[in-house]
């Protein structure tokens, strides 16, 4: 299994991961299958430098990636990042998720980043523990800011100052 930086060639596969996600209702917020052409420019907007997205290859097949998106678009969050994470449903459970998390944050220093963030859903327990496990706290909580066929759904704002996780980490 190895995480690398994703390229063109990647994006029908990316898409197709994101796509499998959206009848659950758990993780994306479409609530229609999207196409690769929709996505090109958020592809272009990522650059591997500064907002890259990663995917993990097994067997030379991807089967999870995770995106790096700017958060807000003012200069003043320069160094914060969402990120977005999506396996492919045959992998899930299986600690893909964790590996890409964790190369997220190894990676984040070098990519100009001090805070990451994710987006929630309340009912998505597999990623809120996900990002527990990683030392993520809640820092926001949206009541019924959703509606996924016509059910109101929650989301949960999860942070982590990378620098705070390091010193913890060396105090520990």
């Amino acid at each position: 299994m190895k995480i690398r930086n994703a390229e063109a060639k990647d994006l029908a596969v990316i898409v197709e991961i994101y796509n499998a996600s959206i009848p659950s209702r758990i993780a994306a917020g479409d609530l229609e299958i999207i196409s690769v052409e929709s996505r090109i420019s958020w592809y272009q907007e990522h650059s591997p430098d500064s907002r890259p997205i990663l995917v993990v290859e097994l067997d030379n097949k991807v089967i999870g990636w995770l995106s790096f998106q700017s958060f807000y678009g003012r200069p003043a969050y320069k160094a914060t990042a969402e990120v977005s994470i999506y396996i492919a449903p045959e992998y899930k459970g299986q600690g893909i998720g964790k590996k890409l998390l964790s190369e997220a944050i190894y990676r984040s220093p070098k990519l100009g980043i001090k805070t990451l963030l994710g987006f929630i859903f309340a009912h998505n327990i597999p990623s809120l523990k996900l990002f527990d496990k990683f030392g993520f706290q809640r820092w926001g909580y949206l009541p019924k800011v959703a509606d996924l066929d016509d059910t109101r759904r929650d989301l949960v704002i999860v942070g982590l100052h990378l620098e705070e996780a390091k010193k913890k980490d060396r105090s520990e």
